[in-house]
Order: C-alpha cells, then structure tokens, then sequence
C-alpha cells in the first residue's frame, strides 16, 4: 500500500509549484492511474514519492518512508523515462549487471526477458532499441528484483494496442497476486479501462480521487462519431432538430469531415442523415474525454486522436465481419469490441479489406507471441544474504560488459610500444624510462595515464549511464562500491602495467636486440615504483570522477599531480624527505625494541623510500585529500 501525503514540490522562482498539496491512496491488490494532461505534475508526483526531488509531504510503501527501507530495489520496482544504460551494453548483460547490484540470481534476467518479450534481443544493444522495446526493457528492470510495489511512468508510451492489452494483463496479475501498482497516463479512456482507482490531477491540484466506475460515470462523456462529406450541413441539421424538440444535444465540429455529437444516439443521428439524403462514412458510439470535447481532447495529450479512434460499440451502427476475427484474439467481447479501430479516413476496418499481415521480423516478437507470453516471472523464494562480494561482482560485470576498457587497454600498449620505440631511436635514455616508455618531457607514461583513465571511467559512466539511479536519482555512495572500484582499478591497473612493460621489451628486443631489453639491476625496487605509481594514477582517477562526478574530471585530477602536486613537494621539502627516510626502520627497531622477522627491515625501508619519492609524496597526498572529499559528500548525501 502506498499512503501519499500532501505532496509539494519546491515553488520555481515566481512560477507557482508544479505538485501543490497532492494526497492519496493506492492500495494492494488494485491499479491506480495517475490521471492528467502533459504537464499536470505526474512525473514529479512520482518524483516526489521516491525522493528523487527535493519538496515537502510524505509518502509510506507499506508503512515505511523509501530511505528507511533497507532494499528499496525489492520493495519498489520504478520505470521513470528511458532505461539510463550504457547503449554500447547489450540487453542481457545490462540485466545480469543489475542482478548482481540487487543481489538476485542471475538466472532471473532470462526469466523476467521471457516475460516481457525481448529474449530474440537479449543480444542487441541498448542505442539500437526502439521506443517500445525500451520501454519493456525498463519493465523488465522493474521487474528484476520481484518488487511488491510498481511505480511506472507512462509504461504503455511506444506501445502497440496488442502490446498494451498485454502490459495491463501483466500488471492486473502483479495486482491480483497482492502487488500494488501505479501508473501514469494522459488517456482518460486507457485509465478508465484499466485501473481500478483513478486519481485525476490539474495543475498540480488533485481534482479527483475516484473508483474506475465513478469516474467512467461522472468524467467520461459518451458521443457519437460521425464521418460524413456533407459534414457542415449534418451538424446544422442535428442542432436544428434538437432545437426544435428541446433536446439537449451538443454538436461538435473536429477537424474535416469529422462530428462528435454529444446527448444523442447511433440511431437518430442515422435516421437524421437517411431522411434528408446525407452520406455517411462513419457512425459510431464512443466514449469521449472530460468536458468539453474541443479543448480538452488537446489539453489530455491525445496524439492523432482524430485519425485513430477505439470504437466502443460499432455493432449497432456498422456492419462488419470483424467479430470472427476478434473473438480469437481477445478473452471477453468487451475487449473485442474496444479494439475496433478506425483509419485516417475515418472507416471502419473491415475483415475482408483488411490486407494480409505481414510476417513478422525474427528480430522482433510476433503479436501473438506477445499475447501468449506469461503473465509474471516467477517469484525469488530465496534471497542471498547480503555478501561484501556483491559489489565486486557488479563492477565486473559494469567494466567487462562494454569494450570501451579493452580498447583504452590495446591503445595504451600500441602508444607504449610506439614511444619506446622512439626513446631508442633517439638514444640517450635510461633503461627504466625506456621500458616503461616515459619520456622525460612527458607527465607520465601512458600506461599510468591510461590506467588513470580506465580508473575515471569506473566513476565516469556511473554518472554519465546511471544505471543504479533510476530508482535513487543518484549514483549511490556506499563505501562498498567504492572498494569494489578501487579493488578492480588495481587489478586493471597491476595488468596493465605488467603487459606495457612485457610489450615494451618485446618490442626493443625485436627491432634493436638484447641490449636495449635488458632487465636493470635494481628491478625489484624499480618495479615496486612503477606498479605503485599505475595503482595510484587508477585510485586518483577512481576518487577524483566519483567526488567530481566527471571523467574529465578524473583524469584531469591524474595529470595535476605531476604537472601541480610534485613541484609543490619538492618546493616545500627539498630532498630532504629521501636523506631523512633512509634509516626510518633502524630508528623504529631502537624505539619499538622489536627484530623485524623475516628481513622486513628491507622491505619496510624499500616502502619508505618510494613514498619519500616526491612523485610519491605527491601521490599520497593526492589520493588522501581525493578519498577525504569522497567521505565528505558521502556523509553530506546522507544527511540531506
């Protein structure tokens, strides 16, 4: 159950707000629709009640305000807008990735893909999905988690008529099964069809809060649908007549060849045109929008309402053979007689002039495919324990579902290779620098410079494809994806350095021999340096993109600290650090009058000097003030 109470958005400047005093109820076990025109305030009611937007009210999901649930992905499903993936990943790997966030089996992307019809394009890419293919994607990572409450906007946009006959079933069965539902709409026929509470919104005011049959009598107006070429001298001629008899009869003039008539029936508008002559096209009864017909069928959002219609009772005023046909794709003859539709030139279509449809892409599902498609996935009757490995196993699948990593890495070591090849072109190199591939002139190498890259794209596409954030407006902060992320850029990083090097030496002993792939003698410490200095332009690009939200950001942050950070170390402590730091394990052995086991005293001094590096320093310093501003906006975020 979902209790909305008095929800109000923060007033834009002199404009007032767009959600003003908006309170309701949806109960388990029934539909609700969010009734109003483009622009009434659905979207920021729904907004407002998962606090996506800063405003005033409360909103309960079974009793509990949304960030005192614990899980609120098993609680609430959401479909806001288009699905936020990364559009080089495919379908099914962008299920999988957020089944591993969620902490759902991954068995359970096939299963909620067979529901809503996309397993013939589990292997597309999000950017080549159409509207309605995304739009049953962002049901499906609704869906994922096995929510009790679903929170959907406009679900049925992009949908065909069949498809959404299919999307109600599915959520009429989420309701039957105890689930509550709410949705949006700017239909008032689609609402009145399907919910069973209809909570109608103007302005930003609640107008009405209403049972589905409450409003189907008191919002809905029911009218006649003419079409006639002779459509001006029809409409004086049924206003003369309800004039004359002191009927309350409405004629409404649409666009063309088009009437609506409102207080009268099928039958006296025909008998009407058969005795004075007047051909007519169509005749049909329908169910019309609130209030007057003219300005609210605009101010509702219906596109194209004038060129197609979903007649409601077409078998007392036309005679067609359409009902052999409906009554083998529909379950009741109401639903049948809703589907009836009209073309552009206003006539009804017919069984036997109807061409042959064509067969449908191997790519796509077949309508009918999609009708018989199961109702829910099944549900997860064991859920896992929350596990420190959860967020290690989202992030990667988060970097190894694109290929925008591999080809940052293949790069890296072509350009590596290429300026060491240089290096011993020009002569004059040391072997450190020559294997690594750092030129003097150069901030860093390009493994560190794509290692930090790699890192602000970890960070980077969270923000940029937030695909944690549909449901929480913002790329989460917990400190365990933070370690995930930084667990990950090291690895990538550590690899990366490996593979640069190794490539490096290949390639010079190739091209110039031995002499210039020779291993230096101090290796051990040179190869502490070199990965420490790749894991920490990783971290710095990690930490920088996640407090700045930007990968420029992130790698900006990596190629500031030699081209910023060093040159301040050195100008405020000289190589005084490295004299200083020379025998700081012999010092602690007197103080602490404890043997270092095993020869750590080497060791702890190797370690020593490498951070008393002014590369080092500056690294250090870099990486504690970047993860001192990420605690900051974490516990910032949190307090708000």
């Amino acid at each position: 159950m979902i209790q909305a109470v008095g929800l109000t958005s923060n007033p834009r400047k002199a404009l007032p707000p767009a959600v003003d005093d908006v309170s309701f109820e949806a109960r388990a076990g029934r539909v609700t629709v969010l009734l109003g025109a483009s622009g009434a305030g659905k979207t920021t009611v729904l907004r407002l009640m998962l606090e996506l937007q800063q405003g005033r009210g409360l909103t309960y999901f079974r009793g509990r305000p949304l960030h005192r649930i614990a899980h609120p992905s098993r609680e609430v499903g959401v479909l806001l807008g288009d699905v936020p993936g990364h559009p080089s990943r495919t379908v099914r790997g962008h299920l999988r990735m957020l089944c591993a966030a969620t902490g759902v089996p991954v068995r359970r992307a096939d299963e909620v893909l067979e529901v809503v019809g996309l397993v013939s394009l589990r292997d597309e890419r999000l950017g080549t999905l159409s509207r309605g293919m995304d739009r049953r994607l962002g049901l499906a990572c609704a869906l994922l988690a096995d929510p009790h409450t679903l929170v959907l906007d406009a679900p049925a946009d992009g949908l065909s008529s069949r498809e959404n006959r299919w999307l109600h079933g599915m959520l009429r069965a989420h309701a039957d099964q105890g689930g509550t539902v709410l949705t949006t709409t700017a239909d008032p026929k689609e609402a009145a069809r399907t919910a069973d509470q209809v909570v109608t919104l103007k302005e930003g005011r609640l107008v009405a809060d209403q049972d589905a049959a409450d409003f189907a009598r008191t919002r809905l107006r029911p009218r006649v649908a003419v079409r006639s070429p002779h459509a001006a001298r029809l409409a004086a001629l049924l206003t003369k007549e309800a004039r004359t008899a002191h009927c309350s009869v409405e004629v409404v003039q649409e666009d063309g060849n088009r009437l609506s008539v409102y207080g009268s029936t099928c039958a006296h508008v025909g008998e009407a045109a058969f005795r004075h002559g007047i051909l007519i096209h169509q005749l049909a009864d329908e169910t019309g929008d609130m209030g007057s017909s003219a300005v609210l069928a605009a101010a509702v959002g219906v596109v194209g309402a004038e060129a197609h219609v979903e007649a409601s009772a077409t078998a007392d005023c036309t005679e067609s053979d359409t009902d052999a046909d409906t009554d083998d794709s529909f379950d009741n003859p109401a639903e049948a007689e809703a589907a009836t539709e009209v073309d552009s030139e206003g006539e009804v279509e017919d069984a036997d002039t109807t061409p042959p449809t064509p067969a449908p892409s191997p790519s796509l599902p077949s309508p009918r495919a999609a009708d018989a498609l199961s109702a829910l996935p099944p549900p997860i009757s064991v859920r896992s324990a929350p596990s420190p490995l959860r967020p290690l196993r989202y992030e990667l699948r988060r970097a190894a579902g694109i290929s925008t990593g591999f080809l940052t890495g293949a790069a890296v070591l072509v350009v590596s290779a290429l300026t060491a090849v240089l290096l011993a072109r020009v002569g004059h190199t040391p072997q450190a620098r020559l294997l690594a591939a750092w030129p003097a002139q150069l901030p860093l190498p390009p493994a560190a410079l794509g290692a930090g890259l790699l890192g602000a794209l970890a960070f980077g596409d969270e923000f940029r494809h937030p695909a944690l954030a549909a449901d929480r407006g913002t790329v989460p902060r917990r400190l365990g994806m933070l370690t995930a992320k930084l667990v990950v850029a090291a690895f990538t990083a550590l690899l990366l350095a490996f593979l640069a090097i190794g490539c490096n030496a290949e390639v010079l002993y190739l091209l110039y021999g031995r002499e210039f792939a020779k291993v230096p003698g101090d290796w051990l410490a040179l190869t502490a340096s070199w990965f420490g200095l790749v894991v920490g332009c990783a971290w710095a690009g990690v930490l920088a993109a996640g407090v700045f939200r930007s990968t420029t950001a992130g790698l900006a942050a990596v190629l500031a600290v030699p081209v910023a950070v060093v040159p301040l170390v050195q100008a405020a402590a000289g190589n005084t650090s490295v004299r200083n730091a020379a025998g700081l394990s012999v010092r602690l052995r007197e103080v602490l009058l404890v043997q270092w086991p095993f020869g750590g005293e080497r060791y702890l001094s190797a370690a020593v000097r490498l951070v008393a590096q002014p590369v080092g320093w500056a690294l250090a310093l870099s990486l504690t003030t970047l993860l001192c501003a990420y605690l900051y906006t974490t516990l910032r975020s949190r307090v708000r």
